[in-house]
């Protein structure tokens, strides 16, 4: 992907060269990566803030509206994930929503402020029945003048054309970590599916949503790691969503040591100077902001937010309370 070509961008670029780092024009080596993780806080934040306003508007945050179109049930361990049926919590496996139900939080997605609308659902891969059914819900969404997003779990090239025929904008499906720290998280899906999933999206013209969860008890090198496999795909995501890890009782994570807020933002900055052209989603975890840090974070770079009382399964900062954050920070949705 093209760099601006900036006074902020050849800052960028006089840090790679004074510090003998691999030119941001073509890849970002870990030890790049690395250094900037390193920077003073201030440094680093004023670096990505600069880098931020030369691809976007920096008072504008894109809203998207996430709701859960089939919950639990799923047969997968991801040592995060309330919804996957090897753990004992709150969260009960339910069928899918009918077409109806999810025109109907569209709707009120759409009347609330959000631009896109994604649909997730707790499985491994979707079935070609409920593919079906998800093409619908794509179609009618869409005719409502919202983009559309889904995570479905791992596709096939077929499934992906199928989704893009469909109307789809925008497929999620994260990576979550480091490869060398993935089977610390998640033992029944392997790295490489995960990239083979991606590969088939961006083959079939699906926009890409891709990032990861830090707060897993990852160390530093993990999320250089993380960065690095996100900036140096051959097309970044045009999305990049950091998750701050939602702890929740009855998972393998709940009660580990939870990440400092400002390891957070040094992460959203680094993404951002990573990838200057892609919207950097400040996603779950914000809950456990205060408003304060959550500012910090859009000074960083971050650019979209999930909008709405719940994400999937977990909390969510309510609508009026966003709504009162973006009016003292001056902020106007996309």
């Amino acid at each position: 992907m093209a760099q601006p070509n900036s006074d902020a961008h050849q800052e960028t670029i006089h840090f790679v060269k004074k510090n003998n780092l691999t030119s941001i024009n073509e890849r970002w080596d870990k030890s790049a990566i690395k250094d900037l993780f390193a920077l003073p806080f201030n440094d680093l934040i004023f670096m990505s803030h600069k880098i931020h306003r030369e691809s976007f508007n920096p008072n504008s945050v894109q809203l998207s509206t996430l709701l859960s179109i089939k919950t639990g049930g799923c047969a997968e361990d991801c040592g995060y994930c309330p919804q996957s049926s090897l753990y004992t919590t709150e969260v009960e496996n339910t069928p899918i929503l009918s077409l109806d139900e999810v025109i109907t939080s569209a709707k009120a997605a759409k009347n609330a402020g959000a631009s896109r609308f994604c649909m997730g659902a707790a499985w491994r891969e979707p079935k070609q029945k409920d593919l079906d059914l998800v093409k619908e819900m794509v179609v009618s969404v869409k005719a409502l003048g919202l983009e559309t997003c889904a995570t479905l779990g791992m596709l096939s090239y077929d499934q992906a054309e199928q989704l893009k025929d469909s109307g789809l904008d925008y497929y999620n499906h994260n990576l979550d970590t480091s490869p060398e720290f993935y089977g610390d998280i998640i033992s029944t899906r392997t790295y490489q599916d995960r990239l083979e999933t991606l590969e088939n999206v961006r083959k079939a013209n699906i926009h890409v949503c891709c990032g990861g969860i830090v707060g897993l008890g990852e160390s530093l090198d993990d999320r250089i790691g993380l960065i690095s496999q996100l900036a140096n795909m051959e097309t970044p995501p045009e999305s990049v969503p950091i998750n701050l890890l939602t702890q929740v009782e009855g998972t393998p994570l709940m009660g580990i040591e939870a990440l400092d807020h400002f390891d957070f933002i040094r992460t959203i900055a680094v993404a951002r100077i990573t990838m200057p052209n892609s919207f950097v989603r400040l996603s779950a975890g914000r809950e456990s902001m205060d408003d304060g840090i959550q500012a910090l974070a859009f000074f960083a770079g971050a650019n979209s937010i999930f909008y709405g009382d719940e994400l999937l399964t977990t909390g969510n900062p309510n609508v009026e309370k966003d709504k009162l954050l973006f009016k003292r920070l001056n902020i106007k949705s996309i």
